[in-house]
């Protein structure tokens, strides 16, 4: 290897080249003692089984938890768990321009609030398990500076001493020359062959400094690595000389995660798309350091429909509440129904799984990376709603009840204490139509408990008077009236439902449905309309879960009280 020390003489004596080099590492890193064999014995290869995955998900501390890094982090779970090997949950706070305060706990507790749990990493702010860590960028310095200054003895980093206007210049030259590629490298590279001297005099100036990664990549040469996804993918080598340690000794993301990675003992790395483009720096650094180069699985975005005219589009932090995966927390949407959900979209034998397990763990499904799409994967609130009705139709209602109290105590404090007050009251509520065979499917999030319970409570109750179908008013005054006379608080099911059957004779309508449906023109209606006209009168509602349920629990002075008031109304 040829490195240019002044402007007319190439030396190539190896020894000297060496000498340069240390010398050089000494001068940009001389508090650095440790060595990369120092860390490769603190971070031993993990003791796994063969074929058993470590995977991690590496987040900014930026912003809220998006439903894309949910759906990233569940992949590495699901694929750890799948292979008996280990996830782990990495905060790579390096760029604190961008950090926002506690933003780490906005990331934890969006991944708690839906029961998504790595084996380690960080926990909490300021606290971790595992063996493995610092599990945060920001107390990893010394490592990376080791690695740093392992290159630099190799001659594959060099300072970079050029100036902000400087390469803005160079931006701005290769645009306005139409440079196919951009970026630090060949004639813009200046100070990649500086001499000794040069950079020793410019440490003695002070002048500010990147360590950069010397490129040995070449335009007309290729990558060719597989992704589990998305199978062979060919790209350019990596011609940049990319800046691996800024200024402040902080690294840049594409060498901290390299290390990271490496010493964490990733074997893959599963990540968005929109990481393709820099694999071949990243395969670049891997090999630079000896490092072996994980297994890439780049995992498509999550899309939503644009309007009406079909388009797809990425889900955006700024247009779309649901992008944030906190909106599903202030919805009240079970943790088990977005991850179900998610996991139709991860998996497309995942729907097909769970009829024939219906009962079992999400968590136990046998999670592939080669069934997942390639393409955008469409987000549909409809979907997630209808999985939701059937999970919370599977809940008894003591559940429905413990999960209902939680969600409201935070966001709905008025109806949290109206359930509060009498929970063994709330529990017959929420018991209607429940642990039977086919339960009903009312409810898709606690945030619609609300509306689903406001007859029981006068606090949420407006009644409205109206009637139901083709009913004239006459025709409800009677039956109210008859109603009246024979309603007994007492009845259950099967009685209350006969007498409603025998009420409808006499007052000109059919117990049986056919039969009306048959000859419409003989009767005034059928069954279902005196039954309605009861339920409306006592609920407001025509369509509501058991009413000889709801009657006992609301109790004989209220529902009588309803039925007059409604006959006077009408």
């Amino acid at each position: 290897m040829n490195i240019k020390m002044d402007k007319n003489y190439y030396f190539s004596d190896e020894v000297y080249m060496l000498n340069n080099y240390e010398t050089l590492a000494e001068l940009l890193f001389p508090d650095i003692t440790k060595t990369p064999e120092d860390y490769e014995n603190i971070y031993p290869p993990r003791p796994l089984r063969e074929g058993a995955r470590v995977t991690r998900f590496a987040p900014s501390p930026t912003g809220y938890l998006h439903i894309g890094g949910l759906f990233g982090a569940l992949t590495d779970v699901l694929t750890a768990r799948a292979t008996g090997g280990v996830s782990f949950l990495r905060i790579e706070d390096t760029d604190k321009k961008r950090e926002i305060d506690d933003g780490v706990s906005a990331i934890i507790e969006g991944f708690r609030a839906f029961g998504v749990e790595f084996d380690e990493g960080v926990t909490g702010f300021g606290t971790e398990k595992g063996d493995y860590g610092p599990y945060t960028q920001s107390r990893r310095a010394e490592i990376y500076q080791t690695i740093a200054k392992s290159l630099v003895k190799k001659g594959l980093a060099y300072p970079c001493f050029c100036t902000s206007d400087e390469l803005s210049a160079m931006r701005d030259e290769q645009e306005n020359s139409g440079a196919l590629i951009r970026g630090y490298f060949g004639k813009w590279a200046k100070c990649r062959n500086l001499t000794l001297d040069e950079i020793k005099k410019n440490l003695a100036d002070g002048k500010p400094w990147t360590l950069r990664f010397r490129s040995d990549g070449s335009d007309d040469k290729k990558v060719i690595f597989d992704d589990i996804i998305r199978g062979k993918i060919e790209m350019p080598e990596n011609t940049i000389d990319e800046v691996i340690l800024k200024s402040d000794g902080i690294p840049t993301y594409h060498f901290a995660h390299v290390c990271d990675d490496h010493f964490m003992r990733t074997t893959h790395v599963i990540r968005g798309e929109e990481w393709i483009s820099s694999t071949p720096k990243h395969i670049a650094l891997f090999k630079a350091c000896g490092y072996k180069v994980p297994k890439y699985a780049h995992t498509p975005q999550v899309m939503k429909l644009d309007g009406d005219d079909g388009n797809k589009r990425k889900l955006s932090k700024r247009k779309d509440p649901e992008a944030a995966v906190s909106y599903f927390v202030e919805k009240g949407i079970p943790k088990e129904s977005l991850i179900e959900y998610l996991l139709t979209l991860l998996n497309s034998n995942f729907e097909d799984w769970r009829r024939a397990n219906p009962g079992a763990n999400v968590f136990s499904f046998p999670f592939n990376l080669k069934k997942m799409s390639s393409s955008g994967c469409l987000f549909d609130l409809v979907k997630l709603t209808d999985i939701s009705k059937n999970i919370i139709s599977e809940m008894n209602g003591e559940t429905v009840l413990a999960r209902t109290l939680e969600w409201a105590e935070t966001y709905d404090k008025e109806l949290f204490d109206l359930m509060d007050r009498d929970r063994a009251y709330t529990l017959g509520i929420l018991s209607i139509d429940r642990d039977c065979p086919k339960p009903r499917k009312d409810i898709a999030m606690w945030s619609q408990v609300k509306d689903y319970i406001p007859y029981f409570y006068d606090e949420l109750y407006h009644p409205e008077y109206f009637l139901p179908g083709s009913v004239t008013s006459e025709d409800a005054k009677a039956i109210i009236d008859k109603y009246i006379e024979i309603y007994d608080e007492n009845d259950d099911k099967d009685a209350w439902f006969a007498k409603i059957k025998d009420m409808c004779a006499p007052l000109g309508f059919t117990p049986n449905v056919k039969e009306y449906k048959k000859n419409p023109e003989l009767f005034k209606g059928h069954v279902g309309d005196v039954s309605s006209v009861i339920r409306v009168a006592v609920t407001s509602r025509t369509n509501t879960p058991d009413l000889c349920s709801i009657m006992k629990l609301l109790g004989r002075d209220k529902v009588i009280k309803r039925l007059k008031t409604f006959r006077e109304e009408i």
